[in-house]
């Protein structure tokens, strides 16, 4: 894995990690962010730090997603309404059946060619096909599904598919909300990239281990932060 170089940039290098850690981590605004920063006498102001988080974020997200361990089979896909810049669009999101979030598309539709998007994607990304995917009833995954000849592994139904792909959208809302809407397709779809890799980093799901399993798990997680955002 090659180390991210910080050449020109006028803050340390770990002033900037931690600020794109912080961003992407937790559930804050690039203000909010700004304001912690200020609080240990660091005066970087928050369009500083939205110049790290677009610069370094994708660099981050790409050497922690080469380091994950591969995904189950068990696919879940849904889709949800987004307002971008005022208009209505879609976001289609794949998770595994432990919560990893496999990958996603902000479409401006909800249809055959939205769904075969996003399951070529993840078809091309992640190999060869799955144990299950399971959707809700949206006849254009059934389509889409026919069409990259995978339909024999789609399980359709409402009940199969919303509790686990349905409950990894509440981490997306509470964003969207803080940020106050995306502002466009684009910034969009590089926030969210970023923020589901390091999303899948550190979610342990600490409610179903042990505190001792816990411990060993964030040691591990803030491991891999370290050897993705490594000094050049």
């Amino acid at each position: 894995m090659p180390p991210t170089s910080f050449k020109r940039h006028r803050f340390p290098p770990d002033v900037i990690r931690h600020a794109v850690w912080l961003y992407f981590r937790f559930t804050l605004s690039l203000r909010y962010v700004e304001e912690m920063l200020a609080e240990r006498g660091i005066d970087a102001s928050y369009e500083a730090i939205r110049g790290w988080t677009r610069k370094f974020g994708k660099t981050f997200a790409h050497k922690l997603r080469s380091t994950r361990t591969k995904s189950t089979g068990r696919w879940h896909l849904a889709e949800m309404v987004v307002k971008i810049a005022g208009t209505r669009m879609w976001l289609w999101r794949a998770v595994d059946d432990e919560g990893e979030v496999l990958d996603m598309l902000v479409q401006k539709r909800r249809n055959t060619v939205a769904a075969w998007r996003l399951l070529r994607k993840l078809l091309s990304h992640h190999g060869a096909h799955p144990e299950t995917i399971v959707t809700d009833k949206l006849a254009s995954y059934r389509a889409a599904a026919r069409l990259l000849g995978c339909a024999h592994h789609h399980r359709p139904g409402r009940m199969l598919s919303n509790n686990r792909a349905e409950n990894s959208h509440l981490a997306i809302r509470r964003r969207e909300r803080k940020q106050q809407k995306f502002k466009s397709q684009g910034s969009a779809q590089r926030f969210l990239a970023t923020h589901a890799a390091v999303y899948n980093n550190f979610n342990v799901q600490r409610h179903l281990i042990r505190r001792s399993t816990f411990r060993l798990f964030r040691v591990e997680a803030n491991r891999a932060w370290s050897a993705a955002t490594a000094l050049a």
